[in-house]
């Protein structure tokens, strides 16, 4: 019985999610009128542009505990995590070169689906007892559903996801790249982590956005800058890289350790799913960073949500599979970060693995910290305390990941993703009328304003 629940949990993180995904998303970009189609460059220039102006004129009369770059950041330190480096890595040995493709388009859909997610998580965040701000789907779904029993299990259903997604993996991915390219003992690395960890989350969200807003830039840059020079020095192959995944997207092609004979549908199932694991939209975790952000409108907010999902999935996610396919790491034996260590060091033999577990450590380390705070936050609104406990249960449960195996904890952080796509996909559809009417509000006051 137990064998037959374990499969079942395991399957829910596939087919299942990856359909509801890609149906959802279709319809609120549709519903939206395809706004990140439709006013990108508007977008970025109210997002990341507005980094440029005055700091009192970026958000006038807004509240909120953080900034809006520091819940962007926040939020983008969990998201561009392994899932960027080893994930995509993942999906390409179980689904071939053409997952890339389909996580591009769950992408595109996500994009809808994360300014959603976010758009309603400022509309009902809360104010609680310590004057702080909270929110995310569990306040949405109370108080903008009306169901406190959908809010109750998406709590559950999160407090225990983070432990996959955010903790699990992050952990296995760092342990597995360091093991790999410089024999660090795991459980060394383990211990190490789970402390520097434990020093920043005791700060609450206040110091996690002061570190991730320095981080996340610095990370980036790092590895962005890393990819650029294998793929100046490959350029030649970048072009038969791209139909590789074109081609691979619609016939489908295996890596040597993947599955034999993996078929378009399987490409569409790991490009879909790593893509979720990549940009969360349809999880709803990141709005609950971006629900304490300063703003004076919801969408104003949701905004910030495009953009963090372009960045992780157009950029830095199609950056890694280049690089992969480029120098044909993926046809080796290795998977995961290690798949993509090999790649970097198969051009920059000097550099190349200090660039890709450098990178990786930090990426982890910045994932850590903003998902010890969306499962903290779950946990807390369950139980209504709690926040010490759920600490010292992640800095153990990282000494744990950095421990197990790489396909089965990959497994079970897809499974526990699914968990949360329910019921938040049921307030994102529930409410879908609530965020066309805020999105013509906001769209219409721009004009006026022209801010």
């Amino acid at each position: 019985m137990g064998g037959k629940i374990l499969s079942l949990l395991f399957n829910l993180g596939g087919w299942p999610a990856a359909a509801l995904l890609l149906v959802a998303g279709f319809y609120l970009t549709m519903r939206s009128g395809f706004v990140p189609l439709r006013r990108f460059f508007t977008i970025f220039r109210l997002t990341l542009g507005s980094l440029f102006r005055p700091r009192q004129e970026q958000v006038p009369a807004a509240a909120g505990d953080i900034s809006p770059f520091q819940a962007l950041t926040t939020a983008l330190a969990a998201t561009v995590g392994t899932g960027n480096i080893a994930g995509v890595a993942t999906a390409i040995t179980l689904g071939g070169p053409g997952s890339i493709f389909w996580l591009w388009v769950s992408a595109f859909f996500g994009m809808t689906t994360k300014f959603a997610e976010v758009i309603l998580a400022v509309r009902f965040r809360v104010t609680r007892s310590d004057a702080a701000f909270a929110g995310g789907p569990m306040y949405t779904l109370k108080q903008g559903l009306g169901s406190a029993t959908l809010g109750l299990i998406y709590a559950f259903f999160g407090a225990i996801a983070a432990f996959g997604i955010g903790n699990l993996v992050q952990a296995n991915s760092v342990a597995s790249v360091l093991n790999t390219a410089f024999g660090t003992p795991p459980l060394q690395t383990g211990i190490l982590l789970a402390l520097l960890v434990a020093l920043v989350i005791l700060g609450g969200i206040r110091r996690i956005g002061r570190i991730t807003e320095k981080l996340v830039p610095l990370m980036a840059l790092l590895y962005v800058g890393g990819s650029l020079a294998v793929l100046i020095i490959c350029h030649r192959q970048i072009g038969p890289a791209l139909l590789e995944i074109i081609s691979g997207a619609f016939t489908g092609r295996a890596a040597v350790g993947g599955f034999a004979g993996a078929g378009v549908l399987q490409a569409i199932r790991y490009g879909v799913i790593r893509g979720v694991f990549s940009n969360e939209a349809g999880l709803g975790s990141a709005s609950i960073a971006h629900a304490v952000a300063e703003t004076d409108h919801p969408v104003r907010q949701g905004l910030w949500g495009i953009v963090e999902v372009f960045i992780v999935s157009y950029v830095i996610c199609t950056m890694t599979a280049l690089v992969v396919l480029v120098t044909g790491a993926w046809k080796g034996s290795l998977e995961g970060a290690s798949m993509t260590a090999a790649a970097f060091n198969t051009v920059l033999p000097l550099t190349g693995n200090f660039i890709v577990s450098t990178a990786l450590v930090l990426f982890a380390f910045s994932t850590l910290l903003s998902w010890s705070y969306y499962g903290e936050q779950c946990f807390e609104y369950m139980i209504g305390g709690g926040r010490f406990l759920y600490r010292l249960l992640w800095t153990v449960g990282i000494v744990v990941g950095a421990l197990g195996g790489l396909r089965p904890i990959w497994a079970l952080a897809d499974s526990l993703n699914a968990l949360m796509i329910l019921p938040n996909l049921i307030g994102l559809l529930g409410m879908s009328g609530l965020l066309v009417r805020l999105n013509r509000e906001f769209w219409l006051s721009s004009l006026f304003t022209q801010r």
